[in-house]
């Protein structure tokens, strides 16, 4: 356990300041099981809200969706090359054996 956590406190990023975290999540229609779909955000409970409330065009025929899971990475740089990654060939097959559970 990190000494943070055994405290109780934050992690703390650059000069003392919260870090801004990047999340990748997975999310699957309820109305039609074989849809998913992968994404970025920096807030996962709104982007989710967005494409149930159908503001996203390709996700919203598919309505509603429900959040499968997502993952935290420090950087924009490293969720975008997450999210890519997940989209691979390689990724579809790591996702589905390990995340799409």
């Amino acid at each position: 356990m990190a000494p943070f956590e055994a405290q109780g406190e934050p992690p703390q990023g650059v000069g003392g300041q919260d870090p801004k975290m990047h999340f990748v999540y997975l999310i699957r229609s309820t109305s039609r099981a074989n849809k998913t779909y992968v994404g970025m955000t920096e807030d996962v409970e709104c982007r989710v809200s967005a494409h149930n409330e159908g503001h996203c065009p390709s996700t919203s025929r598919f309505r509603p969706w429900e959040l499968i899971t997502y993952i935290a990475v420090r950087s924009e740089d490293q969720a975008r090359k997450l999210e890519g990654y997940l989209k691979t060939g390689s990724g579809h097959a790591f996702a589905h054996k390990h995340l799409w559970l």
